[in-house]
């Protein structure tokens, strides 16, 4: 089959080999279909522009986590561009049109972005890992490290989908038919398989299985964190006296105060970022698991039907895979709201808004300020200067004769 946004194209599959006949479109599917896509390419472009936008206007000092959420942002638009859209001009034109060079190349680009999505999210995991569980060498490790994962990861990413300018050409859908399309071809009957586990284990199995690994530690090492903080805390509370009496000591300034605060800020900040990347992940398993399940569902059991399932299960799985490239810059702006923020102050009309807004705050602030002022008694007390009608008969000014 032609893919909708899968690895390959050509055959049964999404993976796949080269049917024996072409298969026949579902017309209100392929509407459906369509529709998907163009809102998922329109909803990935607005949001990740947004959050290299607000990346690129921030006051703030750049930090690891926004190189590594800059270059996701950068793997879902190669997602949207040459993945998304390239398969919604093809379910447009149902047939691909095109030479066999721009064939091959839209083949490697939509695998290119799910390996460099995958990678880079690998990549970023292990720098949270190393950050909570190993504080001191990150203190300690060149400034570069984060730059070179995330070097290593567009290389690698680069290098696996190399294979599939070997498996796809431009060829007829059925012989003398005169009719083209972007198909990939396999050695019968063992090359479908090795492809199709190759890739699901590539962009999905591998990637997985050191994430699981990883927050695996995170959360040992945060639950003995936690433990030990509440032991601290239990055994500090039944301690003696003169804890409590400098304790006092403290809050009188008789001593300096601990610089407690910042470790505080530090260790809240880290675990902001890992819940960050622990939902990035869930959102990318989530995406991505059905699609690959029905794709090695589809090449390993013998009895599987292409006839009743290519138009719906294949289908659907798909489109919600591809959904995984819009879904993420809504992520990064919802735990970084300072992203959001700093992404709506970019824009000159929002600009103008605010400094509206605030004026018109100010003015009402500087109002009740100077009623409140105007309203208060001679000596400074919450009476009002105007005394009521009852009490004004005992106050009323009587003129002395003379």
């Amino acid at each position: 089959r032609r893919g909708s946004g899968a690895p390959c194209a050509g055959g049964s599959s999404d993976l796949c080999s080269r049917p024996a006949a072409p298969p026949r479109r579902i017309k209100e599917l392929a509407k459906l279909e369509i529709a998907v896509l163009a809102l998922t390419f329109a909803a990935a472009l607005l949001g990740n522009g947004l959050v290299l936008l607000a990346l690129q206007r921030t006051a703030r000092k750049a930090s690891r986590v926004h190189l590594f959420i800059r270059h996701l942002s950068l793997a879902d638009l190669t997602v949207a561009f040459f993945q998304v859209l390239p398969q919604l001009c093809w379910e447009v034109t149902y047939r691909f049109h095109g030479p066999d060079g721009l064939c091959r190349v839209v083949k490697h680009l939509q695998v290119f972005g799910m390996f460099a999505s995958a990678y880079l999210l690998v990549a970023m995991t292990a720098d949270r890992y190393v950050a909570v569980c190993h504080p001191l060498q990150t203190l300690r490790q060149p400034a570069r490290r984060p730059h070179a994962m995330v070097a290593g990861a567009w290389a690698l990413s680069l290098l696996l989908s190399t294979p599939q300018y070997f498996i796809f050409s431009l060829s007829e859908v059925e012989r003398g038919s005169q009719v083209y399309d972007c198909w990939a071809h396999f050695v019968q009957p063992w090359g479908l398989r090795a492809y199709v586990t190759w890739v699901t284990g590539g962009v999905f199995v591998a990637p997985v299985l050191v994430l699981a690994t990883c927050y695996g530690f995170i959360c040992s090492h945060l639950w003995r964190n936690v433990r030990g903080k509440t032991r601290r805390a239990t055994e500090a509370g039944s301690g003696p006296r003169r804890h409590v009496q400098g304790q006092g000591a403290f809050r009188r300034g008789l001593l300096p105060t601990p610089c407690v605060s910042s470790v505080k800020s530090v260790s809240r900040a880290k675990i902001r970022t890992v819940k960050m990347t622990f939902v990035i992940v869930s959102a990318y398993v989530v995406c991505w698991a059905p699609f690959f399940t029905v794709q090695m569902w589809s090449v390993w059991d013998p009895h599987f039907s292409w006839i009743d399932s290519e138009n719906t299960v294949i289908t659907v799985t798909a489109l919600l895979a591809s959904l995984n490239s819009c879904c993420n810059p809504w992520i990064y702006m919802f735990f970084s709201g300072h992203l959001l923020q700093d992404c709506i102050q970019s824009f000159p009309c929002c600009q103008k808004i605010k400094q509206k807004l605030s004026k018109e705050d100010s003015d009402s602030i500087s109002k009740r300020q100077t009623s409140f002022t105007n309203n208060r008694s001679p000596t400074n007390s919450l009476d009002t200067w105007r005394d009521s009608p009852k009490s004004s008969t005992f106050t009323k000014f009587i003129p002395i004769p003379t």
